[in-house]
């Protein structure tokens, strides 16, 4: 698919490089959109396009306007995608998937593509990858590892913008039964486990 390749090189060129959120996290995410696209039957051209689009505008996640990232990837995916042959349709169906695959925005998207793109996304924040990613931003946003009187959240609410293990409670463990495909639900599940061994090791250790 050459409008994919070409739109590759464009999105190398654009993306910024955070260690969470870099080009290898979109490359990570198209091979997970390719592996579920295949199983689902999707047309994998619209889903691959909105894979490489779907980071394209990024902030830390302390600046306030990380929340409209995904808004604002879309809107610049619309203006990128007419240089690469998709139809006004096509764009459509990207763009919307792209605005809606972001956890903050706690939707189900409306078409396949979307569906398997935030399936796909979720997964690269999961299993060995998403442990490593949790630290880097938790590293980034100069957070402590652990509360030390409860590292686990036994007896409190996680807050993740003080302690980077409380992401794995507000967040990454509940994901595995927020996907909308099969395909996904299973390799979520095998992640999901190894995270949680992460944190009873993590535990042993404190």
């Amino acid at each position: 698919m050459k409008s994919l390749d070409s739109l590759k090189i464009d999105v190398q060129k654009r993306i910024k490089n955070d260690p969470a959120h870099d080009y290898s996290h979109i490359m990570r995410v198209y091979k997970n959109a390719e592996r579920i696209a295949k199983h689902e039957k999707a047309n994998l051209r619209l889903v691959l396009a909105a894979v490489l689009l779907h980071d394209i505008v990024q902030f830390p996640k302390s600046d306030g306007r990380s929340k409209t990232a995904s808004t604002q990837s879309a809107q610049l995916a619309k203006k990128t995608l007419t240089k690469y042959g998709f139809t006004k349709k096509e764009t459509c169906i990207i763009s919307d998937a792209i605005r809606d695959h972001s956890y903050s925005r706690n939707r189900v998207p409306k078409t396949l593509e979307g569906k398997i793109l935030q399936d796909a996304d979720r997964l690269d924040a999961l299993g060995a990858v998403g442990i490593a990613r949790t630290f880097v931003v938790g590293g980034a946003e100069n957070r402590s590892i652990y509360n030390e009187s409860d590292p686990f959240c036994q007896k409190r609410k996680p807050d993740d913008t003080s302690w980077t293990v409380d992401h794995f409670y507000r967040k990454l463990l509940s994901l595995e039964k927020k996907l909308n495909t099969e395909f996904a639900r299973k390799e979520a599940k095998w992640r999901t486990k190894v995270m949680k061994m992460f944190l009873f090791e993590l535990k042993r250790e404190l």
